[in-house]
């Protein structure tokens, strides 16, 4: 009898980014413990506090040990590897990602990427205009676009392309700085946002609403822009910041093939009221997660699987596909023949050949009646094999 034990890695290593810096953390936490594993979580040196306070959070659930908090930039998350870890999960941009995931190569250890995106979303004429709008603006501003699954590329059907861009400036124009929007958290993700944008516009791109604001400043205003050109950061790298580029396609098909054009793959929305042709789209597209009217809300949901392909990574959380990078299976066999040797055992024999090639024709290969004679052969064969032939 075989059983399968589900045993702890060991130490997990959790390196997390500045963005969602409570959020991020306890999707890998809370699944690592309870696969019986321990963690040394560092926290970004950008949202320190919030790391603090997500350990603190179960300095009376966890014993002593169980869960340590390190502090510091880069060359603690390395210091954290040399001291020899059993499994890394790390959220960030790809460049460290990179080097992270070399650094587990060199060791052998497994490791989770989640890199970021460039998430597309693809509007069909037949879309419900109102929905899709308001989707489109929650999925491109929220959190400033500080979100790896921000919408940052949307490719729409000519048909319905100057009624949503329409709705979608004046849902842009609505929104209140504080309260609908936050602002960049660092200013050198400011700066990214700002060159992708101003790369744009000299190739091109229309601002329809909002703006690069004053050099200098976080308070980035939600920004719609409709791209001619696409051959340029802004659609081509995560900007992660609240902009939102529109370009128009003539068909389905053509949106489907710019979407899958990218290096990034982690989620991509398609808006249209045909659930059926949504669901063909989806099959087609190279990206970890499909969401059909709607966008980037399933890495709330505990059970849904959340991944990506390409630049954007290849760990899971969420789901329980997400505990298979907690645990190490191990396969335990019982063997209570009380035999002197098993079948396959020394010496090899004519008798064993004739058993091995019998086998292998029985279960196909021969014909029917090559089957059939050689199911006969096994049957004179296995007697003198097992009785010492």
């Amino acid at each position: 009898m075989g059983r399968i034990h589900k045993d702890p890695r060991g130490v997990i290593a959790l390196i997390t980014p500045w963005n969602y810096p409570v959020a991020i953390p306890l999707r890998t936490i809370i699944p690592a413990l309870l696969a019986g594993n321990t963690i040394v979580f560092k926290p970004s040196e950008i949202s320190a506090r919030s790391g603090a306070l997500v350990a603190s959070l179960f300095k009376d659930v966890v014993p002593d040990g169980v869960l340590e908090l390190v502090q510091g930039a880069g060359d603690a998350a390395q210091a954290i590897l040399d001291a020899g870890v059993d499994a890394v999960v790390f959220t960030g941009s790809v460049a460290t990602g990179k080097r992270v995931a070399v650094a587990c190569a060199e060791r052998l250890i497994p490791c989770s990427m989640e890199l970021g995106g460039k998430d597309a979303a693809i509007v069909l004429a037949d879309c419900k205009l109102e929905r899709t709008a308001r989707g489109l603006v929650w999925g491109a501003f929220t959190n400033a676009g500080q979100n790896c699954a921000s919408i940052e590329r949307v490719y729409v059907e000519r048909p319905i392309a100057e009624k949503l861009i329409a709705r979608v400036v004046e849902l842009t124009k609505e929104l209140k700085a504080g309260v609908d929007t936050a602002v960049i958290t660092t200013h050198r993700q400011a700066n990214i946002v700002q060159r992708h944008l101003a790369e744009a516009i000299t190739k091109g791109a229309e601002v329809l609403a909002g703006g690069a604001p004053e050099q200098g400043s976080l308070a980035f205003p939600p920004t719609v822009v409709k791209v001619t050109d696409e051959n340029c950061a802004l659609m081509t790298e995560e900007t992660f910041g609240p902009i939102l580029p529109i370009v128009l396609v003539d068909s389905a098909d053509d949106a489907v093939q710019r979407a899958n054009a990218s290096k990034f793959g982690l989620t991509t929305s398609i808006w249209t009221k045909k659930i059926r042709k949504g669901r063909d789209l989806a099959r087609r597209l190279r990206s970890g997660v499909v969401t059909i009217n709607n966008h980037g809300f399933t890495a709330a949901l505990p059970a849904a699987p959340w991944t990506g392909t390409g630049d954007s990574g290849f760990g899971i959380t969420n789901s329980p596909h997400a505990l298979a990078e907690f645990i190490r299976p191990r396969f335990v066999l019982e063997d209570t023949n009380g035999g002197a040797r098993e079948l396959w055992w020394y010496p090899y024999t004519p008798a064993l050949r004739d058993v091995a090639f019998g086998m292998a024709r029985v279960r196909g290969g021969a014909g029917f009646f090559g089957r059939i004679g050689a199911f006969f052969k096994l049957l004179s064969a296995l007697p003198r094999r097992i009785f010492g032939g």
